[in-house]
């Protein structure tokens, strides 16, 4: 069974959110990797990488991470437009 891609053909929906807010937030792809690390969670620069490329799948737990690292809502990483 074919699994579920984003009308773009991404595997998630947070790849160009991240971008904007990491770099909103000054970080490289390895600085944000270093503070995911350090909060405990095991995410390199190269899932960081493949994330922001639309070329991985993002867990919740994944989810929950850059909500904490960023200090965003769900709803600010997933679908940042309807809070406007």
């Amino acid at each position: 069974m074919p699994k579920p891609r984003s009308s773009e053909g991404s595997k998630n929906l947070i790849s160009q959110r991240l971008i904007e807010l990491r770099k909103k937030h000054g970080l490289s792809q390895r600085d944000l990797a270093q503070k995911l690390q350090l909060a405990g969670y095991d995410m390199d620069k190269n899932v960081i990488t493949r994330i922001e490329t639309g070329k991985r799948y993002v867990t919740d737990i994944e989810l929950q991470a850059l909500i904490r690292i960023f200090g965003i809502s769900y709803d600010d990483l997933i679908d940042p437009g309807t809070n406007d």
